[in-house]
C-alpha cells in the first residue's frame, strides 16, 4: 500500500469515529429533549384533568330544572255593556274555562361554590327559582260560555286571562313547595357528583345558601 492510500484511510477512520461519536451525542440529545417534552405536556394534563375534577362539571351543566309543578287553573271572563253605573239586560257575556300548567323551578349549578376544609365539603348554593312556566294548549277546556252581540269578549281580554292564570299557577306551585323541593333535589344531586370524587363515609357535606 502507497504512502498516500494510508493516509487516505486513515483519514476516513477518522472520520468515520466522528461520525459516530457525534451521531451517538445527537441521539443522547434527542433522548433527553424526548424526556422533557414528555415532562412538561405530561404536566399540562395532569393540571388540566385536576382542574375539571376540581369544578366537577358544575358549570357545563348550567340552569337544571329539579322539580317540576303540574297545576290547573280555572279562568272567568265577564263583559257587559252598563249605563249610569247599571248593567244593561241581554249585554253580558261570560265564559268559564281552564288550562294546565307545568311549571319547573331549579338552580344555576354555574353558580356553585363549594370549599373543602378538614373532610367537610361546604357548598354555596343559589336560591332555587322558577325557570320556566309553560301553557298545556291541548288542555284547554270551557265549561260555560255565554256571549252577547251587544258586547263580546275581546282578544285582549282573553290575553289578560291567560296571562293572570299563568302568573297564578306559579303562585300555586311555589305555595305547594315547588321551590324547596327544587332545592332539595338539586342538593341530592349534588351528593351523587361529590360521591364520585370523595368517600361520604369518610366526608361530610353541608349546605348553605350564597
Amino acid at each position: 500500500m502507497s504512502q498516500h492510500q494510508e493516509q487516505g484511510t486513515r483519514k476516513r477512520g477518522g472520520f468515520g469515529l466522528l461520525k459516530f461519536y457525534l451521531s451517538q451525542k445527537i441521539i443522547k440529545i434527542l433522548l433527553i429533549l424526548v424526556v422533557v417534552a414528555v415532562v412538561i405536556f405530561g404536566v399540562r394534563k395532569t393540571f388540566f384533568t385536576e382542574s375539571k375534577t376540581t369544578k366537577l362539571g358544575f358549570e357545563d351543566i348550567g340552569e337544571l330544572a329539579t322539580q317540576c309543578a303540574y297545576t290547573t287553573e280555572v279562568g272567568v271572563q265577564e263583559g257587559s255593556r252598563e249605563l249610569f253605573g247599571i248593567q244593561i239586560p241581554f249585554t253580558q257575556s261570560k265564559y268559564i274555562y281552564s288550562m294546565d300548567f307545568e311549571i319547573k323551578a331549579g338552580i344555576d349549578f354555574g353558580d356553585i361554590d363549594w370549599d373543602l376544609k378538614d373532610k367537610i365539603i361546604e357548598v354555596r348554593l343559589p336560591e332555587a327559582r322558577i325557570l320556566s312556566s309553560e301553557m298545556k294548549q291541548d288542555s284547554f277546556q270551557v265549561y260555560h260560555e255565554e256571549e252577547s252581540i251587544f258586547r263580546q269578549i275581546r282578544l285582549e281580554e282573553i290575553n289578560d286571562g291567560f296571562e293572570d292564570m299563568q302568573k297564578q299557577a306559579e303562585k300555586d306551585a311555589v305555595s305547594n313547595g315547588l321551590l324547596e323541593n327544587a332545592k332539595s333535589n338539586a342538593e341530592t344531586i349534588l351528593k351523587e357528583f361529590f360521591a364520585k370524587e370523595y368517600d361520604l363515609k369518610e366526608y361530610k357535606i353541608t349546605f348553605r345558601e350564597k
